[in-house]
């Protein structure tokens, strides 16, 4: 008998840490929601200024906040019509929309591998002191080598012009494919035209480098075909019919 209680204060004693130890992980995971979405926002706002060219390396974290709700405008995009529609942009998340069939397609051409789009995105309106739009800031993701890449794009308002191309999620190889993230490489992306004078997607990377003058083309990452390919593919996507393609074509001429 002694055994058998030994084993059963033990087993009791067990069971109650666990139970105590899961509340503490429960309370401290709902704790700390609050400030990881925080966080989360801080982050995407950060990326968003530095694809508008208006990151500075002395802001705030107050600073930046600040200069993101002075001139950025969050607007949904329904991607079929390219059209703006209501919607609460501050809760929207197309990476969860893109997990149902209800808010979501499977692309007939899915060169970015991204295996479901939402129905909706957000596009971000970045304004100059006058209220004016001067950089359009799109959304968009591909599969790299080893992983889904996502980045930010920032166009000027002609929508071919590129100012900059932020990487700020990917799993690539780091030295190779991960050099997406590479303040040289991102450098390059300044003036490049998507597409060509006939309207066609035209920007590309060059294996072994691009020319000078070459207003298409991007230096490929060194010992990275795959990763290069990779972003190619998501622009080819991101650029074509079931991605912004029915917005740049309304809205190229102006009217943001």
């Amino acid at each position: 008998m002694g055994n058998k209680d030994s084993f059963g204060r033990t087993l009791i004693f067990v069971l109650i840490t666990c139970l105590v130890c899961s509340v503490i992980v429960a309370g401290a995971a709902v704790g700390l929601r609050p400030m990881q979405l925080e966080n989360k926002a801080l982050d995407k706002q950060t990326r968003i200024l530095e694809a508008s060219n208006l990151l500075e390396s002395t802001m705030t974290k107050a600073d930046i906040v600040a200069a993101y709700n002075k001139y950025v405008e969050a607007k949904l995009l329904d991607f079929a019509t390219g059209e703006f529609v209501e919607g609460n942009t501050a809760t929207f998340d197309q990476r969860i929309y893109a997990l149902s069939k209800d808010t979501s397609i499977t692309p007939t051409n899915d060169f970015a591998k991204i295996n479901r789009r939402a129905n909706q995105t957000i596009v971000y309106l970045v304004k100059d002191e006058t209220g004016k739009t001067n950089t359009v800031i799109l959304e968009v993701r591909g599969s790299g080598l080893w992983s889904m890449m996502y980045a930010f794009v920032g166009l000027e308002t002609d929508l071919n012009t590129v100012k900059s191309v932020i990487y700020y999620d990917q799993g690539e190889t780091p030295g190779l494919g991960g050099e997406v993230e590479n303040p040289k490489w991102k450098k390059q992306w300044a003036g490049k035209q998507l597409f060509n004078s006939n309207g066609d997607i035209a920007i590309k990377i060059v294996k072994g480098g691009a020319k000078a003058g070459d207003i298409h083309g991007v230096d490929a990452l060194s010992g990275a075909t795959l990763t290069g390919k990779g972003v190619e593919n998501t622009f080819k996507f991101w650029l074509g019919e079931e991605g912004f393609g029915p917005f740049i074509a309304k809205y190229k001429n102006g009217g943001l």
